[in-house]
This record gives structure tokens, C-alpha cells and sequence, in this order.
């Protein structure tokens, strides 16, 4: 009996205390490089609560006598669970207004391509499936960029803005339709603010969290480049997801991820085609570090991923038309 006991409470240990990290990081948000990496993963926390909460009720339903320090703790996990799911409810609840009658739709696709690890000529092919009218590539490089010539880029993307670069530095843009006024953002890897016909673009890939003060910075560049700009969309690998506070000072300016707008929930773009393991095991995207936000005046008509072989990103793709 003894021995069960033990056990019980050491599973819902094992549950509550990286759960209870989770709510710490997001809700404190520790000014060190952990725990940033540690709040991408803030959706986990509903499952680890979920799961400590079924664990205690289901002791509490079965035994006469309800100890008041197991309650506390039943209540401690139903707490955690409500404040994860008030932090998630906005993935899948919400307004989505619609885009404005006979608006053109636009498919936009963001990919990173981990500086050669994806196939150029594959990425082009996905492009051409997913019928992309606007495609933002991060951390390409030549070899990438000629790999993307020989499939066909010119005669799907005609126009371009940026230049292939070297250990994940070079961005890119490729578009249907001309691209105009092209400035470059001061951010250690490339990013542009590009118009393309009466939608004006930011194409963005700042820091990972790995150098928090700088990660800090890059993302303060893209909010002052968003405030100077006022562009429609912001596309890119950001490095951050929903959950950290750059990203949701952009939302409170107006700018929403289009798969969050469009209440269609969690959709993880990190680690990607087993690139990242644990015993051996490759693991499967985790958090979402990917976007494409729509600023105030852009409709979100839906946004899935797309894997990328190779790639430790999954690329984003998204549908928007002006409301």
C-alpha cells in the first residue's frame, strides 16, 4: 500500500513541478535565457495540469477520506489548469473578421531553411503546390538560391528582394507581383520592409532567445519597425511564440498570428524533421516560432504548416485578403 502511495504522488510530482515552471516563466518571465526558451512551451502546461488534476480527483472520488493537504493540491493543478487555459483560449476562440467582398486572396508561405539543411528545389515545389503568391525564406543561402533557380523560381516568383547569405543570416523575399521600396531592417540577420502592390510586407527573422539581451532587442527593432511601417503583414522565423511579451505587445497593437485569428489553434513549427533528439529519438515540432501576422486591416482565412525535409523549421502558410 505504501509503495502505491509513493508512486501516485510521485507521478503527480513529476507532473505539477515542470508544470509549475511553465506558469512561472509565463507568468513571471525571468529575465534569463531558460527561462525565455522554457515559455515556448507554455501550451505543455495544460496537459501536465490536465493530467495531475484527472490523477487527484480520481484519489479523491475513490477514498473515503479526503486528507486537506490532497485537496489543496487537486485545487493547486485546477488552478494551473484554468489560468493555461485562459492563456491558450485565444488559439481557438475569438472574432475573426471576415475580408471585405470580392477582396483578393493572397497565400502567403514563410520558410526556414536551416542555411542549406532543406532542399531548395523542394521548397519551390511545395511553393508551387501551395499556389504561394508571396514566399519568405530565411537563412538561405547561394546554394539554396540556385537549387530554387533550377526548379523553376523565376516562372512561379518572378520578383525578389534581399540577398542568400551565410550561417542563417541571409533572408529573402519572392513574390508573384512586383516588389517595391525595398528598405532593410537593422536586425543581425537580414529583414525587409518590401511593398507588393497596396500590401506592404515585413519580412523578419531576429535573434534566438540562446543571447537573451539581444533576442530582447532584435524583437524591440521589429515592434519600432512595425510602428514605423504600419505594415499589413509581418513574416518570418521570430524566435518567439504567442506566448512571449514581444510577441504579445504585437498583438496589442493589432497584429495577430493568422492561424490564432482564425481560431484554428496550436500548430508547432520547432524542431522539425527529427533534428533535434532525446535518446536517440528524433522529436517532433514542439512550439511555434513561425508567423504570419496580420496587421488591423487584414482578414485571416486560415494557416496550416507544411514540412520541409531537412528543415529544423516546418514553413508557415497562410491565407489573408484586406478587409
Amino acid at each position: 500500500m505504501r509503495a502505491r502511495v509513493l508512486v501516485f504522488w510521485g507521478i503527480v510530482a513529476l507532473l505539477l513541478v515542470p508544470a509549475a515552471a511553465l506558469t512561472f516563466a509565463r507568468a513571471v518571465e525571468p529575465d534569463r535565457g531558460f527561462w525565455i526558451q522554457l515559455e515556448a512551451f507554455t501550451p505543455f502546461g495544460l496537459v501536465l495540469y490536465g493530467a495531475a488534476a484527472l490523477l487527484l480527483v480520481a484519489r479523491l472520488l475513490v477514498r473515503r477520506r479526503v486528507r486537506s493537504w490532497a485537496a489543496a493540491v487537486a485545487a493547486v493543478a485546477g488552478l494551473g489548469l484554468a489560468v493555461h487555459a485562459w492563456w491558450y483560449a485565444p488559439q481557438l476562440t475569438g472574432a475573426n473578421p471576415p475580408p471585405a467582398p470580392g477582396a483578393e486572396r493572397v497565400v502567403v508561405m514563410s520558410a526556414n531553411i536551416s542555411s542549406g539543411g532543406a532542399d531548395g528545389i523542394d521548397l519551390v515545389r511545395r511553393a508551387t503546390e501551395e499556389d504561394v503568391d508571396l514566399l519568405a525564406v530565411q537563412e538561405i543561402t547561394a546554394a539554396d538560391l540556385a537549387d530554387m533557380e533550377r526548379a523553376g523560381l523565376a516562372e512561379l516568383l518572378p520578383y525578389r528582394v534581399g540577398e542568400p547569405g551565410t550561417f542563417g543570416d541571409g533572408t529573402m523575399v519572392f513574390a508573384r507581383t512586383e516588389l517595391t521600396g525595398a528598405e532593410p531592417l537593422a536586425t543581425t540577420h537580414d529583414g525587409w520592409v518590401v511593398e507588393m502592390g497596396d500590401l506592404t510586407v515585413m519580412a523578419v527573422h531576429p535573434w534566438a532567445p540562446t543571447e537573451p539581451e539581444l533576442w530582447r532587442e532584435e524583437l524591440a527593432l521589429v515592434e519600432q519597425a512595425v510602428g514605423e511601417h504600419e505594415p499589413d503583414l509581418v513574416v518570418g522565423d521570430f524566435n518567439a511564440t504567442l506566448d512571449h511579451a514581444p510577441m504579445r505587445a504585437l498583438g496589442d497593437v493589432g497584429y495577430r498570428d493568422a492561424g490564432e485569428l482564425a481560431n484554428q489553434g496550436w500548430q508547432p513549427t520547432w524542431p522539425a524533421s527529427g533534428t533535434v533528439d532525446v535518446l536517440g529519438v528524433g522529436l517532433p515540432a514542439l512550439v511555434q516560432i513561425d508567423h504570419v501576422l496580420v496587421g488591423p486591416e487584414v482578414a485571416a482565412l486560415g494557416m496550416h504548416t507544411v514540412e520541409l525535409p531537412d528543415s529544423d523549421h516546418r514553413a508557415v502558410v497562410a491565407e489573408v485578403a484586406r478587409k
